[in-house]
């Protein structure tokens, strides 16, 4: 699959995930847990496919997921969790958006100076930058979701 494509899927893929969860879902375990893991995967299987990486190409890379992680996790906490039908639900809320625009706007600012520094385009995959993203939500959503006692809703299947 060309690179043009995947982003375009991935982008679609986000903003559908994104649309679901404003309107208010049913948290599950497999809802919260695949969409980060696969995209980070998709990430990593891109940068294996650029070649031998350059010390400064790591360095924005864990860089920029350490804030990624950082900012997914703070974004985490502006969900709202509450019970219906005897399960758990999430809903973004206006503090989310917030969370999303500086996200938007510190990963636009990285991938400026990563750029100016050198750091070749492909060596910054979306997916991993998306899916780290996600994955520090995951992280503090998962966490508050345990510790309300209420169950997380079924697969849908």
């Amino acid at each position: 699959m060309n690179s043009v494509l995947l982003v375009a899927v991935v982008v679609v893929a986000v903003v559908i995930i994104v649309v679901k969860r404003f309107l208010g879902e049913p948290l599950n375990a497999r809802d919260l847990a695949v969409p980060p893991l696969v995209l980070v995967g998709i990430g990593i299987y891109t940068l294996t496919r650029v070649g031998e990486l350059s010390g400064s190409e790591i360095g924005w890379i864990l860089a920029g997921s350490t804030v990624g992680l950082a900012l997914g996790a703070i974004r985490g906490t502006t969900v709202r969790l509450f019970t219906r039908g005897g399960v758990l639900w999430q809903r973004y809320s206006g503090w989310t958006v917030g969370v999303w625009v500086v996200s938007f706007a510190i990963s636009a600012g990285l991938g400026y100076l990563a750029t100016r520094a050198g750091v070749r385009e492909e060596a910054r995959p979306l997916t991993l930058s998306i899916g780290v993203s996600l994955l520090g939500e995951l992280a503090t959503l998962g966490k508050r979701a345990l510790s309300t006692g209420v169950p997380f809703a079924p697969d849908r299947r």
